[in-house]
């Protein structure tokens, strides 16, 4: 399995804001003249994902989106964290994501190789309490997610949001056997 680290992550970040930052120097007129350039396949899937989340479209994720043996790793120390793996676990947690009202904006996508990188705009509306800007790397296999890595811009803050949104139920309670009594 591959890996992407901060370092590849950064580094992807940086080239891409250094050619916005380019594109943004270049006159309107001649910006306007430019041809547009093609967009790699994996960005317009990415793109794709996206739309189908903002949809909270869970059957485009599953079908047309989600590799079966995908693998979604959030980071934290929050209920939320840890690795989901298979579509039905990443779903899962996509769920308790609707019900705190998360909604992501794409701020930015670049694609190397089988890696896309995507900036966006996350944040909560039910309750209200995070919005901050998060990275993910996204591992493409024959047209699907394989793998998504999380990184927040703000890490305490998305813990600390998440233990307020997400509680661990009462100690007596986590600590009885599931179909005891």
């Amino acid at each position: 399995m591959s890996e992407i680290s901060r370092t590849t992550l950064l580094r992807a970040a940086g080239v891409s804001a250094a050619g916005m930052a380019a594109a943004a120097a270049l006159p309107a007129r001649e910006a306007a003249a430019a041809p547009p350039a093609a967009e790699h396949p994996n960005v317009t899937l990415i793109r794709g994902y996206y739309a189908a989340y903002a949809a909270n479209d869970l059957r485009a994720l599953r079908d047309r989106f989600f590799a079966p043996d995908i693998r979604w790793t959030i980071p934290g120390h929050h209920p939320l964290a840890g690795v989901k793996r298979g579509v039905d676990e990443v779903l899962a947690f996509f769920a308790e994501l609707a019900r705190a009202g998360f909604r992501a904006e794409p701020i930015f996508l670049a694609a190397d190789g089988p890696w896309v990188v995507d900036l966006h705009r996350g944040w909560s509306t039910t309750p209200r309490g995070l919005d901050t800007t998060w990275a993910l790397a996204f591992r493409i296999e024959r047209g699907r997610i394989a793998e998504a890595v999380n990184y927040p811009g703000d890490q305490h803050a998305a813990d600390a949001y998440f233990w307020r949104v997400f509680p661990l139920a009462p100690l007596p309670d986590r600590l009885r056997p599931r179909g005891g009594r």
